[in-house]
């Protein structure tokens, strides 16, 4: 069945005449005449008595029903779409690691409201894999999360980069490592870490530094927000690798200790020729392509795009704490 059949039908039976069906659907009678007997062809039955009044025959009765209710939906779906591409869609949902929903995520949000009231605004807090996941499953519209070009290498994905930052170690202020103006890699694999959940990339970093120096991290415990890794921190045993977004509350902490890691050749064997760059991490954001043509979406990873920062910094000393 197609639409332009169901159009004709419905006209037909709605004035009775094939004629004046022709005049509401905007064609000739010739063309409502052969939808019809197409129509009638698929079905294997005549949908219309051919006297001076097209009357329905038992099936044409029993079809019109269905029939209305099919073009009625036709026409809901019509209406949705047209909305949805003119910018009048009922939600948007983001997803976004943790750090970037209490830091640069906010001033972003409240520009949108202001320039979309209508559309209801969802974010939530994950994991960076998980975030690609539900992005991938339809569940929202865009995700803000730490890069991993594993997951977003499908050419209807647009990655768009958003800043790097630095990677710093937290300690208590009594730690011994919060003695060190920079912390060797060689001092810290000897204390148990505390580390993000399994699905965040700050994990995988960390695992992968850990295993490139041939060291096995002892992961103590697994949290997935700044607040809870700050409160376990600052109980003197445990330590931290944390991105400079994640420490931004730290700094003002006098409990707490915040220590670049020191760069240079850390392997056992002094001959070996190793320079290790500054330990940092990439934040980006991810959309689809499609999604990139509804104005509401568009604008909002225009806005994410204009307002984040191209790089995060430490804050100046004169706002750090003097332990760190």
């Amino acid at each position: 069945m197609r639409l332009e059949q169901l159009q004709a039908f419905l006209a037909v039976a709605d004035t009775g005449s094939f004629q004046k069906a022709a005049q509401q659907c905007g064609v000739t009678q010739s063309a409502i005449s052969r939808q019809i007997q197409a129509l009638e062809s698929d079905l294997g039955a005549p949908l219309f008595h051919r006297a001076a009044q097209a009357k329905l025959t038992v099936v044409g009765d029993r079809l019109l029903p269905r029939a209305k209710k099919i073009w009625q939906e036709w026409q809901n779906a019509v209406q949705d779409v047209g909305e949805l591409v003119a910018g009048k869609q009922p939600e948007l949902c983001v997803a976004a690691i943790h750090s970037i929903c209490a830091y640069h995520l906010p001033p972003v949000l409240q520009r949108f409201c202001r320039d979309y009231p209508d559309v209801q605004l969802r974010v939530t807090a994950l994991g960076s894999d998980r975030s690609i996941k539900v992005l991938k499953d339809g569940l929202v519209d865009l995700a803000i999360v730490m890069n991993n070009r594993f997951l977003t290498t499908s050419p209807d994905m647009v990655v768009k980069v958003l800043y790097e930052e630095s990677i710093k170690v937290l300690v208590a202020a009594t730690h011994p490592l919060a003695a060190c103006d920079a912390v060797p890699w060689a001092e810290l694999i000897q204390y148990p870490q505390v580390v993000f959940k399994d699905g965040y990339g700050m994990q995988r970093i960390v695992q992968e530094q850990f295993e490139r120096r041939g060291a096995t991290l002892r992961a103590a415990l697994e949290l997935n927000t700044p607040d809870a890794f700050r409160g376990v921190v600052r109980q003197g045993e445990l330590v931290a690798l944390l991105p400079e977004t994640a420490l931004m509350d730290a700094y003002g902490d006098p409990t707490l200790a915040i220590r670049p890691i020191e760069l240079g050749c850390d392997r056992p064997d002094p001959t070996a020729v190793l320079s290790d760059p500054p330990l940092t991490r990439q934040v980006v954001m991810v959309t689809t392509r499609d999604r990139l043509q509804i104005p509401p979406i568009q604008h909002f990873y225009s806005l994410v795009a204009e307002q984040f920062p191209q790089t995060v910094s430490s804050l100046p000393m004169s706002t750090a704490s003097v332990d760190s």
